[in-house]
Parts: structure tokens; sequence; C-alpha cells
């Protein structure tokens, strides 16, 4: 009897044995793969933390470039403007002198033929209106300077036909026969500034998107080898380790 209970213990341990070898073989498999999971949200996480930055950062950077190269723009014509006005008040030297009316008018037709100019008349010293390119000439446009103010260059904002309009004012012989009025309309100005910064803004997200699709490409291939190589040394830590059911089989 005692041999066949013998043997009946030895069948049952062999029995165990078998039933804990796959268990055994299945586990360190699932520790690796559980880690490369968490592995590879742990390298997204980096990955968008960088992106999100670089992000950030750039559209600071496109929105202050945007405004300064708004500004210079801005600045470059009013500079033009200034050119143009002084070259009316130059060229009205002559006809206010001579008082020329004729010539005096068809001058100023030809200059508010150009583009985005609105209008353009003559104060004299007085501060009279003895020429004007548009017809009837508003009151809106009227302004009382000073003698000082009439030996200046200066630039206000008024309002015609319910728009916005830039004017710039040149004196004619230092003020001493009045001042040149020229008006440009400030709606193309800002379409003349907006379609400079267009390719510039343009251009500039372009580089920036560009920029961070190579950053995210440099983090994973940065990360990858140092992932493996976690990878690699959890893989052999779990081979080393034999699961408790076979030690404790054994």
């Amino acid at each position: 009897m005692s041999k066949i209970y013998d043997a009946l213990v030895r069948a049952a341990r062999h029995n165990d044995l078998q039933t804990a070898a796959p268990q055994s073989s299945v586990e360190p498999k699932a520790a690796p793969l559980n880690f490369s999971s968490r592995d590879s949200g742990r390298e997204w996480k980096i990955i968008g933390t960088c992106a999100t930055i670089m992000l950030v950062f750039g559209f600071l950077l496109i929105v202050i470039a945007n405004q300064l190269l708004g500004r210079a723009l801005r600045s470059e014509m009013d500079q033009r403007a200034l050119a143009i006005a002084t070259n009316l008040s130059a060229a009205a030297t002559g006809p206010v002198m001579g008082n020329n009316i004729l010539e005096l008018y068809a001058l100023l037709t030809r200059y508010a033929q150009l583009e985005g100019v609105a209008y353009a008349f003559i104060e004299d010293a007085s501060g009279k209106i003895v020429g004007h390119s548009i017809r009837p000439y508003p009151p809106e446009l009227t302004a009382t300077l000073t003698r000082d103010e009439q030996k200046q260059f200066g630039m206000r904002v008024v309002t015609l036909q319910g728009k916005t309009v830039f004017e710039t004012r040149t004196p004619i012989l230092e003020g001493q026969l009045g001042t040149a009025h020229l008006g440009i309309w400030a709606e193309n100005v800002k379409t003349e500034i907006d379609a400079a910064r267009l390719p510039f803004v343009g251009l500039t997200a372009f580089v920036l998107l560009v920029a961070v699709a190579l950053s995210i490409f440099l983090v994973r291939v940065m990360i990858a080898p140092i992932g493996r190589r976690i990878n690699v040394a959890m893989e052999r830590t779990g081979e080393l380790k034999p699961p408790v059911e076979n030690r404790v089989g054994t």
C-alpha cells in the first residue's frame, strides 16, 4: 500500500509541474509588453511637451514679428506720403505765386489721381483754400493752422464720406505761401500692409511646422535606444528570476 501511495504522490507532483510550466512561460513575456506600452506612452508625452513648447514660442514669435513688420510698413508708407506731399508743395509754388488757378487745379487733379490718394488741396498763408481736387469741397477738411504750424510738416486723421483718411501737410516755401495737403485712404494703406505681411506670416508658419516635425523626429530617434535598452534589461531580469511556482514545485 505504501508503494502505491508513493506512486500517486509522485504523479500528483508531476501534474502540478506541468500545470505551472505554461504559466511561467507566459508571465515573463507579459512584463516586457506592459513595460513597452508604458515606455511608448512616456515617449509621446515627451514629444508632445517639446512640440507644444515650440508651437507656443513660435506663435509668440510670429505675433511679435507681425506687429513689428506692420509698424515698419506703416512708417514706410507715411514716408512715401510725405514725399508725395513735398513734391506737391514744390510743384505748387509757381502757380500759387503767380495766382494761376487753372494750372493749380490741373496740378491738384493730377496728384489726386495717384493710387490710394483721396484728395489734395492748397491752403494759403491766411488759411483760405485756393485750390482743391474734390468737389464740392467738404468743410470737415478745413483746419485752422497757426503760423508756426504752417511752417511745419504734420499729419492728422480725418473722416471723409464715412471713411478714414490719413492726411499729410507740407509747407509751401517754408510756409510763406501756405500749406499743401494730401489725403491717403486708410483702407488702401491697410490693404498694402496686409499684402506685404501675408507672405511673411505664411513663410514663418511653414518654417515653424517644419521645425516642430523635425524636433519630433529627433526626439524619437534619441529616445528609442534608451527604451530598447530598458526593455532588454527587463527581459533579462525576467529570465534570471524564475516564477514562484517553479521554485516551490522544485
